[in-house]
């Protein structure tokens, strides 16, 4: 399926201006995770507990009850008991409860809780349920996401420096190391917890990248080999190859697009910032593959070629 029908996009001319704004990106990615003390790590990464409540109407419990999280943090102060993040969990009368960690979710305390809830809301409150992680395995936990992205990266580095050459190694981890950066910033600035769903989007976002950096890649290789002199030079070539792909590229990124953001409005909060950082992958991803990874390789190359020309001088 192709909607562009031989395109002629001249992708290359501007290079410097994607280094710009992906350095602009990039720096106030940094900015904002130097400020906040890095990324917003969750539960599962932080160590504490957890406690999800379902709030029924006390005629009827089948009937929807809207619950104001207001209520459930003034009752939760009331009762001295100290809850680091408040938020409805999937509809408005399911509520999660991110307790402090030192915060005693027992039986006697917990039906304290719950009774002091059903006095603020005036509903029949249900624990569906708790959830505890020490702080120990919160940090082997961020240490091994750490490691498992940097494994990944490394290998797709030699991978692709077998497969095609060096260049195309340092273009594809420059890109992929671009978007988690850019994702990870994104996260910082919109105040978003990263849980373990988010690694795996993470890592799911390093694999739709590099297939897309592959595919114009490979068509560069393609054209190294049976174009290279009916073309005005490398950047030429290049930019050749990422319209010869775009079709490719808009096809697959753009449906892959719709579910994501199907799943983003219509997949309940469960789900909700999984597939927002795919949302916001797809798009980086995308991004980088033509003005990243792409014009690495043009600058690789000038600087090849103009390295003779150096010395000569040096001499």
């Amino acid at each position: 399926m192709r909607l562009l029908k031989n395109p002629k996009f001249n992708f290359m001319d501007f290079r410097k201006t994607g280094f710009l704004l992906s350095s602009i990106l990039i720096g106030a990615s940094l900015v904002s995770l130097v400020l906040h003390g890095g990324p917003k790590f969750g539960i599962d990464f932080r160590g504490g507990k957890f406690a999800e409540f379902r709030f029924e109407d006390k005629a009827d419990s089948t009937a929807q009850v809207d619950v104001a999280i207001e209520e459930v943090r003034k009752s939760l102060s009331d009762m001295n008991i100290g809850a680091n993040e408040v938020k409805t969990f999937g509809s408005s009368q399911e509520i999660a409860v991110q307790f402090d960690e030192n915060t005693d979710l027992g039986e006697e305390s917990m039906n304290r809780i719950i009774s002091g809830l059903e006095a603020t809301t005036g509903n029949n409150v249900k624990l569906r349920r708790t959830e505890t992680v020490g702080p120990k395995i919160g940090r082997e936990l961020v240490w091994s996401a750490l490691i498992a992205i940097l494994i990944s990266m490394g290998l797709i580095l030699i991978y692709i420096m077998f497969r095609f050459e060096l260049r195309f190694g340092v273009g594809a981890v420059a890109a992929l190391a671009h978007d988690i950066t850019i994702t990870l910033g994104i996260f910082s600035i919109f105040d978003i917890e990263i849980t373990v769903p988010i690694i795996a989007a993470v890592l799911t976002i390093i694999g739709y990248s590099l297939n897309d950096t592959i595919v114009v890649f490979d068509r560069i290789r393609e054209n190294l080999k049976t174009i290279k002199k009916r073309v005005s030079g490398y950047a030429a070539l290049v930019n050749r190859s990422i319209n010869e792909t775009l079709s490719r590229t808009i096809v697959t990124s753009g449906t892959t697009l719709i579910v994501v953001m199907v799943l983003y409005f219509y997949g309940g909060a469960i789900i909700n910032d999984f597939a927002f950082a795919l949302i916001c992958g797809i798009i980086i991803g995308t991004y980088s593959s033509i003005f990243i990874a792409s014009p690495i390789l043009v600058e690789w190359e000038a600087r090849r070629q103009a390295a003779p020309a150096l010395a000569g001088k040096k001499k």
